[in-house]
């Protein structure tokens, strides 16, 4: 009887709970698992017409075609060359930011500069895409009037691909740079300040304090967020390269979630378009699986 008594109370305390979990159960399940359904594209030959029950079944044949066409390498390599700029580049832009702020006692310029480097963050992609568009712009670009008052030639810089991964990660560093710093600075509030205390009684200057104590103690941080960075090695802010590229510069912008755009959308091959979409989710969780594994194996810090 006592155990039944304690069951129901504990339903009527959680009910609450359940309740507001609710809506992030449905919206999964209706936007995210029940999509998946359509996976099944990827191996028939579909018709919009016949649906995809209806349409033929074509097995590896989409596959093949991607992983066998001369988009794959191309397309291949770009999305690695600008996720390998953006761990090297933008991924520790963010530490650095944090580690600065941290080390500003001035509370009216941290707040400013913190709010100054959030803001960005805010900002529409295709505001911030346009705003970059018309800085590089030929003629009214502030960057080559800028080079025409030094006597220089003027750049048509979107039009060059040996420009493109340079914008590119460069505006991603405006962009995300402070939100990131932010779960950097989180995790710095968590470090015990008397651990610097002792340092000070130790004689470590700040250098030491910042190699022997902060930075270890925001390391699990670091590595949660490399191993969400590794996994999504594929993905590339698909909005911002459609914004930003165009025909001439394909050789070195046009990546996987582009070239799935104008095969689903523009050339209507959902087929093909699906299959490769499902090949970049596989191999997302492989490098999500092995990342983590690894973080397992040299610290103690991982996702699951």
């Amino acid at each position: 009887m006592r155990a039944k008594l304690k069951k129901t109370k504990f339903n009527k305390e959680q009910l609450s709970l359940y309740l507001l979990l609710l809506p992030f159960i449905l919206w999964y399940a209706v936007f995210v698992y029940k999509p998946m359904y359509g996976l099944i594209i990827a191996f028939k030959d579909y018709s919009l017409f016949k649906g995809i029950l209806g349409s033929d079944w074509v097995g590896f044949k989409n596959f093949t075609e991607f992983l066998t066409s001369p988009y794959f390498y191309v397309t291949l390599k770009n999305t690695l060359m600008i996720n390998l700029y953006s761990l090297f580049l933008e991924f520790p832009f963010a530490i650095m930011l944090a580690l600065m702020l941290n080390e500003v006692k001035n509370k009216l310029f941290k707040s400013f500069v913190q709010t100054a480097s959030f803001i960005p963050y805010f900002i529409a992609i295709v505001v911030a895409a346009g705003i970059a568009i018309n800085i590089l712009s030929p003629s009214t670009g502030v960057i080559n009037l800028l080079l025409e008052k030094l006597g220089m030639e003027k750049i048509y810089f979107l039009s060059k691909p040996e420009y493109f991964r340079g914008i590119f990660t460069g505006l991603n560093i405006w962009k995300n740079t402070g939100f990131n710093a932010v779960i950097y600075l989180a995790a710095l509030t968590t470090i015990d300040e008397q651990l610097y205390e002792a340092a000070k009684i130790d004689g470590a200057d700040k250098f030491k304090q910042l190699r022997y104590i902060t930075i270890p103690g925001i390391i699990p941080t670091i590595v949660i967020m490399l191993v969400l960075k590794v996994g999504s090695m594929l993905n590339v802010a698909f909005e911002t390269v459609l914004l930003l590229y165009q025909p001439a510069t394909y050789s070195t912008s046009d990546v996987i979630s582009t070239y799935v755009y104008r095969t689903g959308m523009l050339q209507q091959d959902f087929g093909l378009a699906t299959a490769v979409g499902l090949f970049n989710a596989l191999v997302g969780f492989i490098l999500v699986y092995s990342a983590n594994k690894w973080s397992k194996k040299v610290s103690s810090s991982s996702l699951w």
